[in-house]
């Protein structure tokens, strides 16, 4: 019985209890559009003037100065939607949003490639 009682100690102080959720793009688009949301594109300006998601603000990932000034503002009770080119920077930026106390984080699946795939979809069907 001791036995079993540590291993359930062990496999719970071993998960990781600080999540964010990876949303498909229908999702992650009916989320953005039905409410006022923090969306934040965490690519770097010049990728961001190509081509970004209309309301989003440019928090660049690789500027840790101003990346924590820019959230260390912000109430850790609201939900942030974050996305970059493929998902790779936004999934680094979720987690350092948990380091900083974010609970409600969302990450676009597949990043901006994939935003401009499926709105492609709508225009070629």
């Amino acid at each position: 019985m001791r036995n079993i009682i540590l291993i359930i100690f062990i496999l719970l102080s071993c998960q990781d209890n600080k999540k964010f959720e990876i949303l498909k793009y229908s999702d992650f688009k009916n989320k953005i559009e039905s409410s006022d949301v923090i969306l934040i594109d965490v690519r770097t300006p010049m990728e961001y003037s190509q081509g970004h998601i209309q309301g989003s603000v440019n928090v660049d990932f690789k500027e840790e100065k101003d990346f924590q000034n820019y959230f260390k503002n912000l109430d850790k009770s609201e939900t942030i939607f974050l996305y970059c080119r493929s998902g790779n920077r936004s999934k680094k930026s979720a987690e350092k949003l948990i380091d900083l106390g974010f609970n409600k984080i969302y990450d676009l699946d597949g990043g901006f490639i994939e935003w401009n795939l499926e709105e492609l979809k709508k225009i070629n069907p």
